[in-house]
C-alpha cells in the first residue's frame, strides 16, 4: 500500500478511537437523536468530528504558536464548556418530550452542529494528544500524509456518529413518553455532572 493510503487508514482508526468512548458528546448525540431524530443526532456528532479535524490540522501543521495559545486558554475554556454542559443538562431535565420534538425541528440543524462544535473545542488539551500521535506517525511536515491522516480522522469520527445515531434512531419510536421523560432526567443530570466536574477542575487550576 502507498504511504498516503496507510496514513488514511491510520487516520480512520484514530478518528474512531477518539469518537467512540461515551462521554458528554456521545450522550448529547444519543439524547438529540431521541428527541429530534436520526439527522439531528448525526449533525450533532459531525460538530464534534469537525472540531477533531481542526485540532488535527493545527497539530499536523506543527503550528506551535497556535498550540501554545490554545493550551494557555485551557482553563477558562474548560470552565466555559462546563457551564454550557450544566445549562444543557438542566434544560434536558426540564424538557417535555412531545414539546421538544417540535422544538428540535424548528431549531434547525445549524444550532445542534454549532453547540457540539463549541463544546468539543473547549477541550484544547486534545491538541497535545493529536500532536503526539501525528509525530509518532511521521505526519507532521509531510503534506500528503497530513492531508490523508486528517481526512481519515474526520471519516472515522463521522462513521462512529453515523453508526450511533442510526442505532439509537432504530429504537426511538419504541420508547414511551414516560421512558423518554426518564431518559431526559438521567441524561440531563449526567451532563450537568460532567459540567460541574469541568468547572471544578478549572477552579482547582486557577487556585493552584
Amino acid at each position: 500500500m502507498s504511504p498516503t493510503l496507510i496514513a488514511l487508514l491510520k487516520g480512520l482508526a484514530l478518528g474512531l478511537s477518539i469518537a467512540a468512548p461515551v462521554g458528554p458528546i456521545g450522550l448529547l448525540c444519543i439524547r438529540r437523536t431521541l428527541s429530534g431524530g436520526w439527522l439531528l443526532g448525526l449533525v450533532t456528532g459531525l460538530g464534534a468530528a469537525t472540531a477533531d479535524v481542526l485540532y488535527g490540522l493545527v497539530a499536523a501543521a506543527g503550528l506551535t504558536v497556535v498550540t501554545e495559545l490554545l493550551v494557555s486558554l485551557r482553563t477558562p475554556l474548560q470552565g466555559l464548556g462546563g457551564a454550557a454542559l450544566v445549562w444543557l443538562g438542566v434544560g434536558f431535565m426540564r424538557a417535555r418530550p412531545t414539546a421538544e420534538r417540535a422544538e428540535a425541528r424548528a431549531a434547525g440543524l445549524a444550532a445542534a452542529y454549532g453547540v457540539t462544535l463549541f463544546l468539543t473545542l473547549t477541550n484544547p488539551a486534545t491538541i497535545l494528544s493529536f500532536a503526539a500521535v501525528m509525530a509518532s506517525l511521521g505526519a507532521i511536515g509531510a503534506s500528503g500524509r497530513t492531508a490523508a491522516l486528517v481526512t481519515g480522522v474526520f471519516l472515522g469520527s463521522a462513521l462512529w456518529w453515523l453508526a450511533l445515531s442510526t442505532g439509537v434512531s432504530l429504537v426511538r419510536h419504541r420508547l414511551s413518553e414516560r421512558t423518554l421523560r426518564s431518559i431526559n432526567r438521567i441524561s440531563g443530570a449526567t451532563l450537568a455532572l460532567f459540567g460541574l466536574a469541568a468547572i471544578a477542575a478549572a477552579a482547582v487550576e486557577i487556585l493552584a
